[in-house]
């Protein structure tokens, strides 16, 4: 099952702000006086600031716009695409299903869902606006049963 999580603007807030605090922490620890320059304090001092840092990295790019994959429903093939960037920042295919071969759709207010044929869920994903809840509920019509 593939899930677009929903962007939420708190959750990301507190992320950036404790990911800055923990890289001007590993940064600070270097800067503030008060140790001794005994080597091996400083070997744990080392040890402590680069985990501080690849913490607070991945806080600060843990929900980032870029990592979230996109879902692209072409009307003239009739599929559906799911793509996400690589390593090296490319799109790749991760999903292609025609709509014949989806099961279901369902709308809700801000989420649309895709059931497989066998009824289990395959993504949850979320909807921008009405106008989009509608461009995607008039593309499907008439090739995937449409769920209330």
């Amino acid at each position: 099952m593939i899930t677009f999580a929903p962007n939420w603007p708190i959750r990301t807030v507190i992320f950036r702000i404790a990911g800055t605090a923990l890289i001007l922490g590993s940064a600070g620890m270097w800067v503030l006086p008060g140790t001794s320059v005994d080597p091996d304090l400083i070997v744990m001092k080392l040890g402590v600031s680069f985990f501080l840092l690849l913490c607070g990295m991945v806080l600060l790019m843990m929900h980032h716009v870029d990592n979230q994959p996109d879902a692209y429903f072409d009307p003239i093939r009739r599929e559906v695409r799911v793509l996400q960037k690589n390593n090296r920042g490319r799109p790749q295919t991760v999903l292609r299903r025609s709509y014949e071969s989806l099961g279901s759709v369902k709308f809700h207010e801000r989420q649309m869902d895709l059931y497989d044929v066998d009824g289990s869920i395959l993504m949850k994903l979320p909807l921008a606006s009405p106008d989009v809840r509608q461009a995607l509920r008039a593309q499907l019509s008439g090739m995937v049963n449409i769920a209330s």
